[in-house]
């Protein structure tokens, strides 16, 4: 690694560290209020309306919560995918039914008992809902480091939402961002929701 591929990562070290501590320093009661916040500003959104089949995530920790947004999404017939980590750092997709039917995964991760779909299943969904750390103002995101969701956002297909989910204060004018590093199309903070310009991929 050159210096200036060690230097991004270390820039991409201190961020993490840095929102870490923040969201971690949030009262619950402020992340329940934003979490309600950003499943109202999701749920308006036109493709979310529209989206036969959405793959989201499963919230663990302080990351924003989508407990009710899938429970809301399954109410309405969605068909929602969501992730299970696999051994090698990639994503598997299993279908969210409800809370109860999660078991405890990888990493801490919850997980439905149900069939596993394949690696390229995320490529079926409409729209993709990603967790991340920060997002810059030209869509580059910030995940956790494992490279989970960088895989499995080169499978969805160019010119579908990727939208990432974070608190307010979490996008930032740029972020530390290497050549593999998939970007996003939109983010949703409690705040409302921002379209981000396409980019290549």
């Amino acid at each position: 690694m050159d210096d200036r591929g060690a230097s991004m990562r270390e820039q991409k070290v201190a961020l993490r560290a840095a929102v870490l501590a923040a969201r971690r320093a949030m009262p619950a009661q402020a992340r329940a209020e934003a979490a309600s916040s950003l499943t109202a500003a999701v749920l308006t959104l036109p493709e979310v309306m529209t989206a036969r089949i959405l793959a989201v995530y499963v919230s663990i920790g302080t990351e924003p919560s989508t407990a009710e947004l899938l429970d809301v999404l399954r109410s309405r017939d969605t068909r929602v995918l969501v992730p299970v980590l696999r051994e090698d750092l990639d994503l598997d997709w299993a279908i969210y039914e409800t809370r109860e039917q999660l078991s405890p995964g990888a990493r801490g991760l919850r997980v439905p008992d149900g069939p596993r779909l394949g690696v390229a299943a995320v490529g079926d969904a409409d729209v993709v809902l990603v967790p991340a750390l920060a997002v810059g103002d030209d869509g580059a995101r910030l995940g956790r480091g494992g490279g989970s969701y960088d895989r499995a956002l080169a499978r969805v297909p160019a010119g579908r939402p990727r939208t990432a989910l974070l608190y307010d204060g979490e996008l930032l004018p740029g972020v530390p961002a290497e050549p593999h590093d998939q970007r996003v199309t939109g983010v949703v903070t409690p705040s409302g929701a921002r379209h981000l310009a396409e980019r290549g991929r």
